[in-house]
């Protein structure tokens, strides 16, 4: 059993008590909710004639369903469903006293990238969300579950959530990247060398010092895509760069309580002598430019490499592997460079942040969208399209060809106007690419990084960004 890590220390210190059932009452520092998960939890409190005993712990904003398209963004939505649930969101909040960051507030956007940027998510906490996605803010050393519609009924009437604790295993990767490999690369090949399931019951610690040498914005990508190689949550220990990026945020602790706050961050990193149930190590030496090429995002490949035979794999994987051949219409030992993309979208809540735009106007720079394609950016919040625009990037991607769109989920999961068409085969830059996710029952998702998919978008097929650099 794990000792010593952060992840002990920071579930030690949020334990309220031992259930029963053997869970962990864990008491949660942040609850942050959105449109999708949060209309029916507050319906199920008002059934129940319960409060919010804690809203300042609660901060809401919409992303899931908001159109990406200027025009499309005015009220009422012409989507009657989309309508309807951010008005609900918009009657919850004032009704119980929750912040609310709405459209146009220059705060909005995706739930993942608001939190960090407004300096919310802080090491040591214990942050919830009803999103897959919320393992995102462990870049910081904190601990963060995606949670039920349930469990933020839970959250919200209670502050608390009743847990198993998962074991930890430290993910460690060394050595310096290189050029035209980036964060996404990393953890599609983390998740391509220990599967999609090969998380389950594990928080993942991320060390090692590729991730020591990373931003504050490379470590949330990695973060982000945890849940997708089965672990409950990952994270990477606090450090000088965590606190270079806090400080000066809105809620960010200030003056004396600033350096009180460090102090306190720094004594819950994992301990020199901590014990782990499990510890992976990877050379960084040994990662690409890596795309997906199946229905999970364990089915990846570096950009030099051939989609695997079945033979190649191991006999657990066959099957998934021929449905992938058959869904993606793509062949056994076919290269992945040179496959022809119908769209290309740059965003998410992995890659929506303003170091991925710049990544991608690198490669957009000077280049022309090829004809018939689709590309559009979507900064993941208001605030990421201001410092965009302030540094020209829009510019840059629009005399590229490039749509330049407001800020949302999009494309990622298309419960937005943002969808596929037919079998349209997408180079996306989210973190799913399961049959049916972008929209479309026969689209096709080829994950990759933004640089990756900018240099998709203007020689019209996979294409290894490196010859672009």
């Amino acid at each position: 059993m794990s000792q010593g890590t952060l992840f002990d220390k920071v579930w030690d210190l949020h334990t309220v008590a031992t259930l029963p059932s053997g869970q962990t009452q864990l008491f949660v520092g942040l609850h942050l909710i959105h449109e999708v998960t949060s209309p029916q939890a507050f319906a199920m409190l008002r059934e129940r004639g319960l409060k919010v005993p804690f809203p300042q712990r609660t901060v809401a904003t919409v992303d899931h369903i908001v159109p990406t398209q200027l025009q499309q963004r005015q009220r009422p939505f012409i989507d009657s469903l989309a309508e309807d649930m951010i008005v609900a969101l918009e009657q919850s909040c004032q009704e119980f006293g929750i912040r609310f960051y709405n459209i146009g507030s220059g705060k909005q956007g995706i739930v993942h990238v608001i939190a960090p940027e407004q300096g919310l998510t802080q090491p040591g906490m214990t942050i919830a969300c009803g999103d897959s996605h919320t393992s995102t803010h462990g870049a910081f050393g904190a601990i963060s579950f995606g949670i039920g519609t349930s469990q933020v009924r839970d959250v919200l009437a209670s502050q608390t959530l009743a847990m198993t604790k998962p074991k930890v295993r430290r993910v460690e990767v060394n050595g310096d990247l290189r050029p035209g490999v980036y964060a996404k690369d990393v953890v599609l090949h983390i998740i391509r060398k220990l599967g999609v399931k090969g998380g389950v019951g594990y928080a993942y610690e991320y060390a090692g010092t590729t991730f020591e040498a990373m931003s504050m914005e490379e470590r949330m990508t990695v973060c982000n895509m945890s849940i997708e190689g089965g672990a409950r949550c990952g994270y990477v220990n606090p450090d000088p760069i965590t606190f270079d990026y806090l400080q000066g945020r809105e809620f960010a602790p200030k003056g004396a309580d600033w350096d009180a706050a460090v102090a306190w961050w720094t004594s819950v990193r994992s301990d020199a002598d901590a014990e782990y149930d499990d510890v992976v190590v990877f050379d960084a030496a040994d990662i690409e430019p890596t795309v997906t090429w199946g229905i999970t995002p364990g089915q990846g490949i570096g950009v030099t490499e051939t989609i695997p035979t079945v033979d190649e794999l191991d006999e657990g994987d066959r099957s998934i592997a021929k449905e992938a051949y058959d869904y993606m219409q793509l062949a056994p030992g076919q290269a992945i460079a040179g496959t022809k993309v119908d769209v290309c979208f740059i965003g998410s809540c992995t890659n929506g942040r303003i170091s991925d735009l710049r990544e991608a106007a690198k490669v957009a720079q000077g280049r022309q969208v090829v004809e018939g394609i689709t590309a559009f950016v979507v900064p993941g919040s208001e605030s990421v399209k201001q410092a965009a625009e302030a540094e020209g990037l829009h510019e840059i991607f629009k005399a590229a060809g490039f749509e330049w769109r407001e800020a949302g989920c999009s494309m990622c999961l298309a419960m937005n106007p943002d969808k596929l068409q037919g079998n349209q085969i997408s180079a996306s830059s989210s973190n799913r690419n399961f049959k049916g996710r972008q929209g479309s029952a026969s689209g096709r998702t080829l994950l990759m990084s933004p640089a990756m998919v900018a240099a998709a978008a203007v020689t019209g097929t996979v294409t290894d960004v490196r010859e672009l650099l």
